[in-house]
């Protein structure tokens, strides 16, 4: 039987997670997003969380925690209820720690997890997504091939986070087996990194284009060797938007639910009135059933069981409902939803590129 009640040690990591969301995110959301920067101290703050120190094994320096598919996607709610994009900026060594944590070989986790170990935070990154109107997770155009006993890989790619200073970039790629994960140093002769997009939302996060043009890298560098799937990576990174896109969604309709408590209208609070109450109704089944979603697809992958279609439901379905909910939110604040000084405007803003998101976060 299916259980999803929090072990004492997750509903410790929720608690956590939720008080550092309210308390520091939330607080430091609007300066970063206008700013276009998260601040120094937060990520400071974030890393003495040891948000990727955690994952990484004891003999790496790290503190060894096993890793859970469930509780990444409760840390991910919980962070993203406080701010997306610098929930994104926290957890983004995370997208390589992770990656070599499950799949690296020895030699790879001992060359970089220490890196990741230390006492201050250090910028990594993965490269998914590509600039294409039909881009498909499943059929990368950027290419990896052998020669020698080198890879060479040629491609484009976009949303790359912190791209212009992650001391490593960890790059997918079709190969002749399959689609294939590379370690790419930052530096590497090829590797070229262009200006930094202007995202709608999320802009606080800097992400980047990046034009791999022949980048080299030794035979060494495909994560976890020339056989490996990299499929469940990507199960895991569904996985982590969807649990992102419930805490946009739970924010968005905390406000909008605190907001008709609070407004009043011929002598009523507008919360009251039917065509309110109804819609906040709507909002909350939503979030409980993307929450659903999303810990069903998470639970399989704990278990090791086949779950790339509960993962692409569960992303699929977060993405498109957050995207509801907080537009729902902003309609119950009227005109003043549309001004900056109420939050919903810039929830809506990160939810409208969830679907996007692809590659951006992992449990």
């Amino acid at each position: 039987m299916v259980n999803f009640k929090p072990t004492d040690e997750q509903e410790l990591v929720r608690e956590t997670m939720a008080g550092f969301a309210r308390e520091v995110l939330r607080s430091a959301a609007r300066e970063a997003d206008e700013k276009g920067a998260v601040p120094e101290d937060v990520v400071n703050r974030g890393w003495e969380l040891g948000l990727v120190q955690s994952g990484i094994p004891e003999q790496f320096g790290g503190y060894g925690d096993a890793r859970s598919a469930i509780t990444g996607a409760l840390l991910l709610e919980e962070l993203g209820y406080g701010d997306a994009a610098i929930t994104l900026e926290l957890l983004a060594p995370r997208l390589v720690t992770i990656p070599l944590a499950l799949l690296g070989t020895d030699a790879q986790r001992a060359q970089w997890l220490p890196r990741f170990a230390g006492d201050h935070y250090v910028a990594a990154a993965a490269a998914f997504s590509e600039p294409r109107w039909d881009f498909d997770p499943t059929a990368l155009t950027t290419r990896a091939e052998r020669q020698g006993g080198d890879w060479v890989i040629t491609g484009t790619k976009c949303l790359v986070p912190l791209a212009d200073r992650a001391d490593v970039i960890l790059v997918y790629a079709s190969t002749p087996n399959g689609m294939g994960a590379f370690l790419v140093e930052r530096g590497a002769g090829g590797l070229k990194v262009g200006e930094r997009e202007m995202n709608m939302g999320i802009k606080a996060l800097a992400t980047y284009p990046v034009a791999l043009e022949g980048v080299r890298v030794p035979a060494a560098s495909r994560l976890g060797g020339d056989d490996t799937s990299v499929a469940p990576l990507v199960d895991a990174s569904r996985v982590a938007v969807a649990a992102l896109a419930t805490g946009i969604a739970r924010a968005a309709f905390d406000y909008a639910r605190d907001y008709a408590k609070e407004r009043r209208a011929f002598g009523v609070a507008i919360g009251q009135k039917q065509a309110i109450a109804f819609k906040l109704a709507d909002m909350a089944i939503e979030i409980d059933a993307m929450r659903l979603l999303t810990w069903e697809a998470a639970w399989k992958l704990d278990r090791g069981e086949p779950a790339t279609r509960e993962c692409y439901l569960a992303k699929d379905y977060a993405s498109r409902a957050a995207l509801s909910v907080a537009d729902n939110a902003l309609q119950v604040l009227g005109g003043h939803g549309y001004i900056r000084d109420h939050l919903v405007e810039l929830l809506l803003r990160n939810a409208r590129g969830l679907a996007t998101f692809d590659g951006l976060a992992i449990v």
